[in-house]
């Protein structure tokens, strides 16, 4: 079974066309881990295409916010009006699907999805210290998690009772870098984000587990940031949201 998995989409349909169009003919089913909607001017297009996917999704932050399940407080003035306008152009069909997503954890042929961290949706995984619960605690060997918009993960083997940091963002001269899973390791990985990367490299990150040859590809590709960056100046959305997909970050 090889699953593309997708996270952190943020309402881009460029960059969710590019990278499918570069998966194409490399999957067999596609998961997504949240935050369809977002920062970006096109949630209808990404809600929709998700849908017609038949992506096995659960919700993101982003889409409790844009469907009313959370409330906005400790959210910053710009992601905040992000979510304003996007619950304002969701058509009615859109927001019920959204609303209607499940949290994680999922387990869905053979890995486990969630958006944050394992125990709490909303939390962020950056260290090892916040990953072991995680890696501990999940019901496969390989679990994949949203949230930061930063590709990479964490891997522990049990025997040595060893965890590492793993860097698997491909060089910007690459399109993917493989990772091979180890018999008796445990992994909490990181696809990236397909509409707002957030390590420094602006392409739209994605990854590709090929659970039959134990091996998940890391993948980036470009696309039409500048055309995104007119559709949001269009819809006036904050300009700092614009001018961060140049930079990736």
């Amino acid at each position: 079974m090889r699953i593309l998995v997708l996270s952190d989409l943020h309402a881009n349909a460029s960059a969710l066309n590019a990278a499918l169009a570069a998966a194409q003919g490399r999957w067999e089913q596609i998961v997504c881990l949240g935050d369809v909607v977002g920062y970006g001017p096109d949630p209808n297009e990404v809600t929709s295409k998700i849908r017609e996917l038949g992506a096995q999704t659960i919700r993101g932050n982003h889409d409790k916010a844009a469907t009313g399940l959370m409330p906005t407080d400790d959210f910053n003035p710009i992601a905040k009006a992000a979510v304003d306008w996007t619950r304002s152009q969701l058509s009615p069909d859109n927001l019920k699907w959204l609303t209607a997503l499940p949290h994680g954890p999922l387990e869905v042929g053979g890995i486990v999805l969630v958006h944050g961290a394992l125990q709490d949706e909303d939390e962020y995984v950056f260290t090892p210290e916040q990953a072991l619960e995680g890696l501990l605690d999940s019901n496969a060997a390989l679990t994949f998690f949203g949230h930061t918009h930063h590709q990479g993960g964490f891997s522990y083997l049990s025997a040595s009772n060893h965890l590492e940091i793993l860097n698997l963002r491909p060089r910007s001269s690459e399109s993917f870098a493989a990772l091979r899973l180890d018999a008796g390791s445990r992994y909490l990985l990181n696809p990236g984000s397909i509409g707002q990367p957030r390590d420094s490299d602006p392409r739209a990150g994605f990854a590709i587990a090929d659970l039959e040859h134990n091996v998940v590809e890391f993948w980036r590709v470009p696309y039409d940031i500048s055309g995104v960056q007119s559709r949001m100046r269009a819809a006036r959305l904050p300009e700092a949201l614009a001018q961060r997909l140049s930079l990736g970050r």
